[in-house]
């Protein structure tokens, strides 16, 4: 038997508006090669300054994870050559990052947890992008100098299970405090993944490979897997020393697979020293104090919906999960209808219907709109049944108010006494041989009776009205 080992490099740009170490813009999506500049390009003279705003993020970042931020830290070059890296090093920070040691805490479904210990994060610039196509690669330099946190965790993950809980929570946490859109499609959230195993009880660290530059949570967790039976054979056929190497890997999404890319580099390899054109990076206690009042994280935040709100743990967390979602949720709440109706109506009724890849955010139906929906349920104007085909009704007329939609789908539900009492009377008039029976002991009947009014009304009838009204008329 082994125990996995898995340690996580997380990248997350930083959403400033411009790079780290220049003025240029980087927004994304822009026409290749045109958010340059001399520093940026690594031309000979262009000097770094370090953007501010960036440190303010990461002191965001570091008091979420209950870090050391060191109140002096050092911009390190980690001498490379790439392509993508005109200058022919990134700038980085190696023996004293921005911040320290601090911890982060998943979930699991059966309500357990754990503690991943976080190792630092520390600023750097980012690399530009390697475009290939056929026999032809081409770099686009709009991302060079871009802001990004790495994000070191310590090796205490023990299955791609508890590496994907991990990422989830560190995606949430910092979209929650607005330092990162972490859109992993546009490469803004990614990961380095390290594996290594051993065997059970031993607490040696053996070989690790590293896959790189993952974006998917898809695809960590199948690359994951497949990196972990590929060492358990390796152990198990004897050659564990000699085939697993330390190397970087790439996951292929075709084969679902890794592949080897290049030989893993130590420390030593990137000669790393300190740049000496920037200074010592010095926080002050008045910008620690400033930076370190952040907003509602996720589980700060589904601890208030558990107890302001009534909801259950589990509802909690999958509200909690998105920040879009959080949002929508807090919204629905102010037009004063049910927290349980609510949650029902949003992450079962109305995430049901979003097509694939449509989030919260870009739903057709507003939080308002959706509280208004649920508040005609619980004031009896619509039922439920009736309400989902207002709310499919909804979603392909977005510019639609529930109230007109109710009214043009002809769905208001009938409650007025005399109204429903003229549909009972007849229905009781007509069928006097199931009313002696109903009188008889045969309880069965009221259903009957029931089903007959919802019927001769078009469902539009109020069944809780109903069952008041032919009790009475019964009685």
């Amino acid at each position: 038997m082994f125990e996995v080992i898995i340690g996580l490099e997380v990248h997350a740009q930083l959403n400033t508006k411009s790079k780290l170490f220049c003025s240029c813009a980087t927004s994304f999506g822009e026409e290749p090669n045109t958010n340059v500049c001399p520093t940026c390009l690594g031309l000979p003279g262009a000097l770094p300054v370090l953007n501010k705003e960036a440190v303010h993020k990461a002191i965001m970042l570091g008091t979420a994870l209950k870090s050391e931020i060191n109140k002096t830290s050092i911009f390190n070059r980690k001498n490379y050559f790439y392509p993508d890296l005109p200058s022919g090093y990134q700038i980085s920070q190696f023996e004293v990052p921005v911040v320290g040691l601090g911890e982060l805490t998943i979930d699991f479904p059966d309500g357990s947890q754990k503690t991943i210990g976080v190792t630092r994060a520390h600023l750097e610039n980012d690399a530009g992008k390697n475009i290939h196509s056929g026999n032809v690669s081409q770099v686009d330099l709009n991302r060079a100098g871009t802001p990004l946190l790495e994000i070191v965790s310590e090796p205490d993950m023990r299955s791609a299970e508890e590496a994907i809980l991990y990422l989830k929570k560190l995606h949430s946490i910092v979209r929650y405090l607005g330092i990162s859109d972490a859109n992993m499609q546009e490469g803004s959230f990614r990961c380095d993944v390290n594996v290594s195993i051993r065997p059970k009880g031993d607490t040696k660290f053996y070989t690790r490979c590293e896959i790189k530059n993952m974006n998917s949570f898809r695809f960590i967790e199948k690359a994951i897997h497949y990196e972990v039976n590929r060492h358990i054979e390796a152990w198990e056929d004897g050659i564990h020393s000699t085939e697993i190497v330390q190397e970087t890997r790439l996951f292929d999404t075709t084969t679902g697979e890794t592949r080897s890319m290049r030989g893993k580099e130590d420390a030593a390899d990137y000669r790393y020293f300190p740049d000496p054109d920037l200074l010592p990076l010095v926080i002050s206690d008045e910008m620690i104090e400033k930076y370190s009042k952040i907003p509602e994280l996720p589980d700060e935040k589904k601890e208030r919906f558990v107890k302001e709100y009534g909801i259950k743990e589990y509802d909690a967390s999958v509200i909690t999960s998105s920040l879009e979602m959080a949002n929508y949720f807090d919204e629905m709440m102010k037009e004063g209808i049910s927290a349980k109706n609510a949650t029902t109506w949003l992450t079962v009724e109305l995430q049901g219907r979003l097509k694939e890849g449509v989030t919260i955010e870009q739903s057709p139906i507003c939080a308002k709109t959706l509280a208004i929906l649920v508040k005609r349920i619980e004031d009896s104007t619509i039922s439920g049944k009736a309400a989902k085909e207002v709310l499919d009704y909804l979603i392909d007329n977005s510019s639609s108010e529930v109230d007109t939609a109710i009214e043009k789908l002809g769905l208001k539900q009938v409650s007025d006494d005399g109204a429903l009492l003229a549909i009972i009377d007849e229905i009781l008039n007509a069928n006097t041989d199931k009313v002696a029976e109903y009188k008889a002991g045969k309880e069965k009947m009221f259903a009957f009776f029931v089903g007959q009014t919802m019927k001769a009304s078009k469902g539009s009838a109020n069944p809780q009205k109903v069952n008041e009204l032919i009790k009475e008329r019964l009685s």
